[in-house]
């Protein structure tokens, strides 16, 4: 080998010192310096070009790591913590974040709360009372919220699949992750969809947007057939590619519609459809991203403000009964349709009638199926982690579903005749099952009634089509028939 190819000893040190810094790896020893960054690689954005410690806390003045963490404040945007840590440069965005439906999840918790007979609302997700022994159907609800349900909350970092993975508190919506781990340092001034993504998937709003549907959770109705590996699920189970929202196939964004005014916000309006496509509405009134232009108003998305035409409503169906129809009831081009949401606690350790239903889209049961469902492996104890106080707790909730369909848009006309698109939100069946395997429950269903159906904005809008009128004819059939009923 000539000298000019030959690599030398403080070269090849140099390549692993570099390696393991651009890795995020920690230094120890001589080759770490006084510091944070002497061990820690970080990338800021220029509005946080600070020291570590001015969030962190702990001490840069050493290279011994147990003095550099002392008082350390390992995620200084988490709830508890943002207040100091985040609060002193952004006063307004913490109190008004934890005001806003995004941080409580109030109006998701005392939906399910009151569908298993709660007669008061609670003002925040932390107040769900625990039930290690339910004596009703509410105590096992709460359970079933506080360590099933909430997996994406702002206390909580999320499912360990690469997709769903994020930051607590501020750092959820603000801090980059890929493959389940912090991608950089540098926040984000507007949130990707990839952060929206993170909580809004499955069979949820935001997942419909991109035009995804999972698959049944049965092996039979997953792909791929015929690979005995394992298969690589970024958001915990597979999915059917649908028709995508017309406003993702243009390139907008999530936040291009909901603002941080709303996301980040107690009662801030969201946005509404006629506000960006009625002539008369922006002739009052023009959106924070709307403009007008010679040739009508221009929608600018994304930070490079990329300019779109807009669309105005023109055809006479807007007309002939406006306000008394939501604008999905026709534009709407599939909804979520999961018929018969069976939830089981289980404390009994019986496993291979599971066999076939190891995908839970949770990870926490989808681990413990696949490996007490494999006899080579040490079994696990049945516990699941409660996602507020994070303590394991004797117990499983597995998932099952009677049907999975999207073909179906549904309508609901409501006391005031106004016509919106509804889905079987509320339709849980709930059942407990002890260490003995006694069952104190049995298929307890929710008091929602009419099949659970409850209002919600599905995001896959696109053209009416041929057939928007048939849809209203069904629905008016549909109240006749019920109307006739009642009259027998």
């Amino acid at each position: 080998m000539s000298n000019s190819n030959r690599i030398t000893l403080p070269q090849l040190l140099f390549s692993v010192v570099l390696l393991l810094v651009s890795s995020g790896e920690t230094l120890s020893g001589p080759l770490a310096a006084n510091g944070c960054t002497g061990c820690h690689a970080v990338m800021l954005d220029g509005n946080h070009a600070m020291a570590c410690t001015a969030c962190h806390q702990g001490n840069d003045a050493t290279k011994e790591k147990s003095v550099a963490h002392s008082g350390l404040i390992a995620q200084p945007a988490h709830p508890e913590a943002m207040a100091r840590s985040c609060g002193p440069c952004h006063p307004h965005q913490v109190d008004g974040l934890r005001a806003a439906s995004h941080f409580t999840l109030k109006n998701l918790v005392n939906l399910v709360r009151r569908a298993f007979g709660a007669t008061a609302d609670l003002q925040s997700m932390v107040e769900i009372p625990e039930s290690d022994s339910p004596k009703d159907a509410l105590a096992l609800a709460d359970d079933l919220l506080r360590r099933r349900c909430l997996r994406c909350h702002l206390y909580y970092k999320g499912d360990d699949y690469p997709a769903v993975t994020h930051g607590t508190g501020c750092a959820a919506c603000h801090l980059g992750f890929q493959n389940g781990r912090l991608a950089s340092h540098a926040f984000l001034a507007t949130p990707g969809d990839s952060q929206c993504l993170s909580c809004h998937y499955g069979n949820r709003v935001g997942f419909d947007y991109y035009g995804r549907f999972e698959h049944d959770l049965n092996v039979e109705f997953r792909t791929p057939y015929t690979t005995k590996a394992d298969h690589f699920r970024p958001f915990g189970v597979e999915y059917h590619e649908l028709a995508a929202d017309i406003h993702q196939q243009r390139g907008l964004a999530c936040v291009d519609c909901h603002s941080g005014r709303e996301l980040m916000g107690a009662g801030s309006p969201g946005p509404s459809c006629a506000g960006c496509h009625d002539a008369g509405q922006l002739e009052k009134n023009l959106p924070d991203r709307v403009r007008k232009s010679a040739s009508g108003y221009i929608f600018l998305a994304g930070t490079e403000m990329k300019e779109h035409p807009l669309p105005i409503m023109t055809d006479p169906a807007h007309t002939s009964n406006k306000g008394k129809i939501s604008c999905q009831a026709c534009h709407a081009q599939w909804g979520f349709a999961d018929f018969g949401k069976h939830l089981l606690r289980s404390e009994y350790d019986e496993y291979d009638h599971w066999d076939r239903l190891t995908t839970q889209e949770s990870s926490e049961v989808t681990n413990l199926l696949e490996n007490n469902t494999d006899f080579s492996k040490n079994e696990i104890f049945p516990a699941m982690k409660d996602k507020i106080h994070f303590r394991n707790q004797p117990g499983v909730w597995y998932k099952g579903y009677v049907m999975r369909r999207w073909e179906t848009i549904f309508l609901e006309k409501d006391q005031e005749g106004n016509v919106s698109v509804v889905r079987p939100l509320l339709d849980f069946f709930l059942s407990w099952q002890d260490e003995n395997g006694q069952v104190h429950f049995d298929s307890h269903p929710s008091e929602a009634g009419s099949n659970g159906l409850h209002r919600y904005t599905p995001h896959t809008t696109g053209k009416a089509g041929l057939f928007y009128r048939q849809r209203l004819e069904n629905l008016h059939f549909a109240a006749a028939a019920e109307e006739n009923k009642k009259g027998d």
